[in-house]
């Protein structure tokens, strides 16, 4: 995988090329994008969207095998509870959103940057 000319350096790195990729899959299918990387105490909620009246916490996964279970199952109770923490802080911070019903999606990304498959699961677990 390259990033520009050089090398991926980091997962980091390799995860944001993931997201990139995840964030085109989501607005191609007529999600739109709020906010990226939200950041808190509890965590990071790698892309927060609006699909028309919903207010969407995406989190993106990148699994080369399904060897210990797909993307989507790799979003355990402890992810979950952090995601929702962080989503609660989210809505705290922009009041705007408040009222709009909210959902979490998992975005499972597979195969190549040149040819990614996604597997997204939309409402992927109940939290609010």
């Amino acid at each position: 995988m390259t990033r520009g000319t050089g090398p991926v350096a980091t997962s980091r790195d390799a995860g944001a090329l993931w997201e990139d990729a995840a964030l085109k899959h989501l607005v191609r299918h007529g999600l739109e994008l709020v906010t990226r990387n939200f950041t808190c105490r509890f965590g990071e909620i790698d892309l927060v969207m609006r699909d028309r009246d919903q207010l969407v916490f995406v989190e993106v996964r990148f699994r080369d095998s399904d060897g210990h279970g797909g993307s989507t199952s790799s979003v355990g109770p402890a992810k979950r509870a952090k995601l929702t923490r962080a989503a609660s802080l989210y809505l705290q911070a922009h009041p705007e959103f408040a009222q709009l019903p909210c959902r979490f999606d998992v975005v499972g990304c597979g195969g190549s940057l040149q040819a990614p498959a996604f597997d997204w699961t939309r409402a992927a677990f109940d939290a609010f």
